[in-house]
């Protein structure tokens, strides 16, 4: 078995899911969302680096998945994303994990099937692989859905490995 931790980078709300990966089967440990706190930058990455830590330290993932940060039109949101996003590498590079990147297309197509799929099309997808599961909100659909994706692409081998077999 290996236990993936998945983040959805954000300065705001940086959404995490937790799945374990046993052969082709996943199954749910954990969900939420970081939410930053502070008067500045600084200490709200401060903040989220505090609470991911705890959610590594707590949930002993062995390995972690964080979705690649696209342009878009704000120059200075996408450098605030960027600073949110080093703070979902640290963490985990910081407890010895390897982090896996993944576009959003990619996560996409992985979940959904279609890697244009609209946003709203992840939640659904989501709880229909982790059946039964309650999801703290749309950050943390897409950190699990992050999860499921690194499982399904070589981050967590096993399943990986069960995939080749079964397309070979």
């Amino acid at each position: 078995m290996i236990r993936v931790i998945g983040i959805d980078p954000g300065l705001r709300n940086m959404g995490w899911g937790i799945i374990d990966v046993s052969g082709s089967r996943l199954s749910h440990v954990a969900n939420g969302v970081c939410v930053s706190e502070g008067p500045d930058l600084g200490s709200r990455l401060l903040s989220l680096h505090a609470q991911l830590t705890r959610i590594i330290v707590t949930y002993r993932p062995q390995t972690a998945a964080v979705e690649q940060t696209f342009v878009n039109k704000d120059g200075a949101g996408t450098l605030k994303l960027g600073q949110a996003r080093g703070i979902a590498m640290l963490v985990p590079a910081q407890a010895g994990l390897k982090v896996g990147e993944y576009y959003p297309n990619t996560v996409k197509k992985t979940v959904v099937g279609v890697g244009h799929a609209d946003k709203g099309q992840i939640l659904p997808m989501v709880r229909m692989q982790l059946p039964g599961i309650e999801i703290a909100g749309p950050d943390a659909a897409d950190a699990l859905a992050i999860a499921i994706c690194h499982a399904h692409h070589g981050g967590a081998s096993t399943l990986a490995q069960a995939v080749a077999k079964a397309t070979a």
